[in-house]
């Protein structure tokens, strides 16, 4: 039976009412970070140890499509001039996004695509809706297809053929591995979160030293500058193309909320009181199907204070910072790369070209060494992605289906692990169908379109939370920024997919 809720943390009879077409809210009182994460108190080693690390589930997403591939191949083509300042707006725009939707799990133990249920016209048109926009918009594997790339390069030590099919075992084989490793977890954001921190720490530290060893400070200074210096996009790159690398700049713009379920799962918050998705290796957990609030209060005010700073902290200590190093280092390696081989950057070699640029110039050790960082990268974006798709949907479906929770006598694990295994089989079949880059800049684009609809449903559902929680009125701002750039982008892929784009340069 479902581990139950003790009776000591139990929601009270009370409610609050949010939104059309979901139950209430229970209410009950915000637990404390000490009594979340199990210590006396939270100083640096605590936070660190314990009370930080959702956002790094999100940064190995980040540091993956966009930053070895996108990002790299706009400046191996155009340089840093006009290219670099998209990239940082996005990354700020993205992170007070982030923060947004994070606020709704933390205040609620909600996650988003269950939220949006609330949302007229009501959870019949928003959850099925956004679950399809999601799988979408990530399906394509380009992610996947490019990490089986360098995993051929890396056991073969060349490049693969065109259209080799070698590639896409790998990349099927590293879905295979993602599978495993939560299955293996007791708690998978726990597992996530522990993966990620090896991972994203090799992958920035390995870049650092490379770029240290490599890279001239007249490239450095080019790339520093290029981010902070707004320019008019270079001749000759289109909207296109600025839209999928600021689409996927940070994380996926408008689709930032697929991963800030995560919250929840840590514990942040009404997290604590909502429950989570464990491992085959851990309890049965109870998993609610609403959320629950926090009182109007002096003392849950103090609390959330408390909560909301952890999240600050969390967000552009360690996602917003990460994700600006490892945009940086990838973007001037690569152009270090042009400048030894005097070489375009096409879609086709963009995920291995790095690493055969080094060999010419530098030894075989090089060109493993740029192959692992590569493969760490896409890998992590490809385990984040991979489990976030599986999340969502399951996250949506055990919410509004009170059938599906009595299947699986609710757990939710039972729907988790066979959907899984379902959206590798489709992945595997659509890794065949496209180049990687190309499905990367499809996923891209169609993350723009989210922009075009969460940020208002974020300001419909924030501005009804308990009056401690709610944004302040230049967060309103920002979140409509965010619709205007990356609404933008969209708009020109869509112009673009069916006719001219809507501007060139």
């Amino acid at each position: 039976m479902a581990e139950e809720i003790p009776a000591t943390t139990a929601p009270t009879a009370r409610t609050h009412p949010l939104g059309v077409s979901r139950p209430d809210l229970a209410v009950a009182d915000l637990p404390t970070p000490e009594e979340v994460f199990k210590v006396a108190r939270i100083g640096p080693g605590q936070l660190f140890k314990y009370a930080l690390g959702p956002s790094l589930i999100a940064l190995g997403i980040s540091i993956g499509s966009g930053e070895w591939l996108l990002g790299p191949q706009a400046v191996g083509q155009f340089g840093f001039e006009g290219v670099g300042w998209i990239i940082v707006i996005s990354a700020v725009l993205q992170t007070f996004y982030n923060i947004e939707c994070s606020r709704y799990v933390i205040a609620t133990g909600e996650v988003p695509v269950v939220g949006w249920g609330r949302v007229p016209p009501g959870w019949m048109l928003w959850v099925p809706l956004s679950v399809f926009i999601v799988i979408f918009a990530f399906i394509a594997g380009g992610w996947a297809a490019s990490a089986g790339q360098g995993m051929y390069a890396l056991v073969h030590g060349e490049i693969p053929a065109k259209g080799a099919e070698e590639p896409r075992l790998w990349a099927i084989a590293l879905l295979v591995l993602v599978f495993f490793i939560t299955a293996g977890a007791r708690r998978i954001t726990r597992a996530l979160e522990l993966a990620n921190w090896i991972m994203v720490g090799a992958i920035l530290i390995g870049l650092l030293l490379v770029c240290l060893f490599i890279v001239p400070w007249s490239i450095w200074w080019d790339g520093i500058r290029g981010f902070v210096t707004p320019a008019a996009p270079p001749e000759g790159i289109s909207a296109t193309q600025i839209g999928a690398l600021a689409g996927f700049t940070a994380l996926a713009s408008g689709l930032n909320w697929y991963v800030m379920g995560h919250y929840r799962d840590k514990g942040y918050g009404m997290g604590h009181r909502a429950g989570f998705i464990s491992g085959m290796r851990g309890e049965r957990r109870q998993l609610l199907a609403s959320g629950v609030t926090f009182p109007d209060d002096e003392k849950n005010t103090a609390l959330w204070r408390r909560w909301y700073r952890l999240l600050l902290t969390d967000m552009w200590g360690i996602f917003f910072v990460g994700a600006m190093l490892g945009m940086l280092l990838p973007t001037i390696l690569m152009a270090r790369a042009v400048e030894i081989t005097g070489d375009k950057v096409t879609q086709e070699n963009v995920p291995t070209f790095v690493a055969v640029a080094l060999d010419q110039e530098y030894g075989r050790a090089m060109f493993y060494v740029a192959l692992v960082l590569g493969i760490l990268i896409l890998f992590s974006t490809q385990l984040g992605i991979f489990e976030a798709m599986v999340r969502v949907t399951t996250d949506a479906s055990h919410a509004t289906s009170p059938k599906l929770r009595a299947l699986v006598e609710g757990d939710p694990r039972r729907f988790y692990y066979p959907f899984m295994i379902v959206l590798l089989v489709v992945i595997a079949i659509i890794l065949h169908l496209a180049l990687p880059v190309s499905l990367v800049q499809w996923s891209a684009n169609m993350s723009n379109l989210g922009a075009l609809i969460y940020p208002f449903m974020l300001m419909y559902l924030n501005s009804r939370l308990p009056r401690a929680a709610r944004p302040r009125p230049w967060h309103y701002v920002i979140l409509v920024l965010n619709f205007l750039f990356f609404g933008f982008f969209f708009a020109n892929f869509i112009a673009d997919f069916i006719g001219d784009p809507l501007i060139t340069f």
